[in-house]
């Protein structure tokens, strides 16, 4: 049966609808494969940076942290009122990404020095909580595990790790992690597990003047009883510059990709890639997937199923952008970027977390505010990169 031309008027304005709709849900910039969310949102509140914290997924279920303030206009900074206190949350999906929800903190929990972590908060990341040495080693292949590791803050340079065997219902930690002979140690969740008791972090150390700035990996394989300084990723950058924030994946039993956020001039940035063939022992420079993310921001790698890496993040300059980028050589040669997202308003975005669902979708949780409405809130991308 072929449709007339003359369509029935109230038909004509049901498509019309739906045309509408389409074009103002999705960009025509915008990739079609790509299914906007919000993971959370509180209007008056800023909600942001979940690559400070950590995303994990068992099945359909993922979880993901992030930071909860005050919203205040500060102008172009970071509008989170810094006389008003942060919050360290978690929310979970349990469809795969689509839907989300806060958990309720909960009176029950495990105390870590004079703090409580309660169900469904965040480990308390920034606090003066008294730091423990793990006497137990942890199993990193326990099927339900979730394992975060957090600075103190960039200017003190220590950091501590917490894990769960319940799928962050409740924590244990907060536990000592070491200096390695560094000035400080600023970490964020990036790690990789190789066995029940072999774990290896990728973090960001001081720079010789102190400040944040360059990349190393250390191991455990006592189950995080002890940790070995391995090398660092890339070299020390100069002046104002810094080389922050890995994020790696393993693509052979002895090789390790690893992309970082950069920069040297300020308000420039870019992320580089960088490989070790050893595994972790030695890196050297592997390429620039990105040659300008204005300002700077994080970069989000993923091995996919059939191999390729896929490498999400923001851009902080205008056009302000949710932006991909797929290898098929193992971080050699990086595609041209594509559109995930465009509807942003401002340079107050990104920190992408982002993880790999079994049918190959790539869910993406970031911080964003959009036109006409300053609220920072957790918004989720869910990607589909579809075949090689």
């Amino acid at each position: 049966m072929v449709l007339s031309i003359s369509v029935k008027p109230y038909l004509r304005v049901a498509m019309l609808f739906c045309l509408c709709w389409i074009s103002k849900y999705a960009s025509a910039h915008e990739q079609a494969n790509v299914e906007h969310v919000i993971v959370y949102r509180e209007e008056g509140r800023f909600a942001g940076w979940p690559a400070n914290h950590g995303i994990w997924i068992w099945g359909d279920e993922i979880l993901t942290g992030f930071s909860r303030g005050y919203y205040e206009d500060l102008g172009n900074f970071h509008n989170i009122n810094r006389k008003r206190p942060e919050e360290m949350l978690l929310v979970r999906s349990k469809d795969a990404g689509r839907t989300w929800s806060e958990e309720e903190p909960q009176p029950k929990g495990i105390m870590i020095g004079t703090a409580a972590v309660r169900h469904g908060t965040m480990p308390e990341g920034t606090t003066d909580e008294t730091l423990i040495d793990l006497k137990e080693p942890i199993n990193f292949t326990d099927p339900n595990l979730a394992f975060t590791i957090r600075m103190e803050n960039k200017d003190a340079g220590t950091s501590r790790f917490f894990y769960s065997y319940d799928r962050g219902q409740t924590w244990k930690g907060p536990f000592r992690l070491p200096l390695f002979d560094q000035k400080g140690v600023m970490a964020r969740t990036d790690y990789i597990v190789d066995g029940p008791r072999e774990c290896t972090l990728f973090l960001t150390g001081s720079k010789e003047n102190g400040k944040e700035g360059r990349p190393f990996c250390a191991r455990t394989t006592d189950g995080g009883l002890t940790w070995n300084f391995l090398s660092f990723i890339a070299p020390e950058p100069k002046g104002v510059g810094y080389s922050i924030m890995p994020s790696t994946v393993r693509i052979s039993p002895t090789e390790l990709v690893c992309t970082v956020r950069e920069l040297e001039v300020p308000n420039k940035s870019w992320i580089n890639a960088y490989v070790s063939r050893d595994n972790g022992k030695n890196w050297s420079f592997l390429s620039q997937p990105v040659p300008d993310t204005g300002e700077g921001n994080p970069p989000s790698l993923n091995k996919l199923p059939d191999g390729r890496l896929s490498l999400i993040y923001c851009v902080r300059k205008a056009p302000f952008k949710l932006e991909a980028r797929l290898s098929s050589d193992n971080g050699q040669t990086w595609s041209e970027p594509m559109v995930l997202r465009d509807d942003i308003a401002g340079r107050d975005i990104g920190y992408v977390r982002s993880i790999l669902r079994a049918d190959g979708k790539v869910v993406a949780v970031y911080y964003i505010h959009v036109n006409g409405n300053p609220t920072r809130f957790i918004g989720g991308t869910i990607w589909d990169p579809g075949d090689k």
